[in-house]
């Protein structure tokens, strides 16, 4: 068991505060985020409306240094929570959104080498926390899982299998993003060889179920409902499985390895009882388990191979899939779910990665270079309403559009930025 060093709250100077952006914390209380693409894992902002006319610029409310990771923050009412890496230690913070005040911070030494190329990626936690029942859990990226609770930030639970499943290759660590549902905290935890799905109890951190002897990916799962049955799709080492949630019972799998550098590392998109699944050089495909009597069974719809996806996780937008495909070195792109048709592609040179929202009538696309792009959702041609710089560093954790801002986690600096005209 690892110590935990219970630090108390500091004050910290909150650089570049911007008095002429106003925030209301009751403007934005009905909105949560409680973990990675939010509360469906689908990356959708059902809160969000459009401004009439985009600003020119964006104004900084407030930025605080809260060190390396590629989590993003989650939201709980007037509350921001953060997961990531100071020195040796991995830090957990509670701040004020209104103000990015530091409510309660607890740290925790977290011993990682970086090798096999995945230095630039820095040793910060790759996998987002998830809020609920109170409580904020965190899977750093040597693969320890903690729950605090949310108000105090007292450790509630931990749980390491690092003794059953050994470091992770190619030290690249730990990136799947648990999720929640009922009592149940679902997880992939193990290295590329052997790994397990777990669930885990919510309040007490003990087992409820395990699942196969896969290895673990860097794709997180995802809880659907298919023709009547709720399922845990989870796209390991080997394949992409549909897992029983009650019970933990297999009920279907679709071979798709990880293999040398094709990683399986984007979460699966969900649509209309369909899953598109893309991986790096593998292309994009359409699958449909389908219950026949009492025998799951997958059924490939389509392939399209012009267009992949490497780390980034598409989105759904009025029935379209939006995405960016590493093919050009970096290229964003809208195909039709049905039979896979593209319907438009950007110019190339994107980047290496981006981070997808999906709100009415946009697409928010935030570029690891720092950018981030308003896009219209249509399927007609790809047309950018704005841009805005957000970060001087890279950008790899999925921002938080709330209803009139917009919450930036880049290298090692979290940043809430207005949307509002200057005032």
């Amino acid at each position: 068991m690892i110590r935990t060093l219970f630090l108390f709250p500091l004050a910290f100077c909150l650089a570049a505060a911007c008095t002429h952006y106003s925030f209301s914390a009751d403007d934005e209380l009905s909105l949560s985020w409680p973990g990675l693409l939010g509360k469906d894992r689908d990356g959708w902002v059902s809160g969000f409306t459009a401004p009439e006319k985009w600003p020119t610029k964006l104004g900084k409310a407030w930025q605080l240094k809260v060190g390396a990771g590629y989590g993003s923050p989650v939201i709980a009412g007037n509350l921001v929570y953060t997961h990531s890496r100071q020195e040796e230690n991995e830090v957990v913070r509670c701040l004020d959104l209104e103000t990015g005040t530091e409510k309660w911070r607890k740290a925790y030494p977290v011993p990682f080498r970086m090798g096999m190329g995945g230095e630039r990626h820095g040793k910060g936690p790759k996998s987002c926390p998830v809020l609920a029942e109170g409580r904020l859990f965190t899977l750093s990226i040597t693969g320890i899982l903690s729950a605090w609770n949310a108000q105090s930030g007292k450790l509630v639970w931990r749980r390491d299998y690092g003794r059953e499943f050994k470091k992770n290759h190619p030290y690249w660590g730990t990136a799947s993003s648990p999720i929640v549902d009922g009592n149940k905290l679902i997880i992939h935890m193990g290295n590329d060889k052997k790994g397990t799905l777990l669930a885990l109890d919510v309040q007490s951190g003990k087992e409820i179920w395990r699942q196969g002897k896969d290895g673990a990916s860097y794709s997180s799962p995802l809880i659907v409902e298919i023709m009547g049955t709720r399922q845990v799709i989870q796209w390991n080492h080997e394949d992409l499985v549909g897992v029983s949630v009650d019970d933990g019972r297999l009920l279907w799998s679709h071979h798709a390895p990880h293999r040398t550098h094709n990683q399986n590392m984007p979460t699966p998109v969900f649509h209309e009882g369909r899953i598109l699944l893309g991986g790096e050089n593998r292309g994009i495909q359409c699958l449909e388990p389908r219950l026949t009597g009492e025998r799951w069974e997958v059924k490939q719809l389509w392939h399209q191979e012009k267009v992949a996806l490497d780390m980034s996780t598409a989105v759904i937008n009025g029935g379209l899939l939006f995405g960016m495909s590493h093919f050009k070195s970096g290229q964003l792109f809208c195909l039709e779910p049905k039979d896979g048709e593209i319907l438009w592609l950007s110019p190339g040179r994107i980047g290496n990665n981006v981070a997808f929202l999906s709100a009415p009538g946009h697409v928010i696309a935030l570029i690891n270079t720092g950018e981030l792009r308003v896009i219209e959702a249509n399927g007609k041609a790809y047309k950018q309403v704005a841009s805005y710089p957000v970060a001087e560093s890279p950008t790899w954790a999925p921002p938080l559009l709330l209803k009139e801002h917009v919450l930036v986690k880049s290298l090692d600096q979290l940043t809430l930025w207005s949307l509002k005209a200057n005032q």
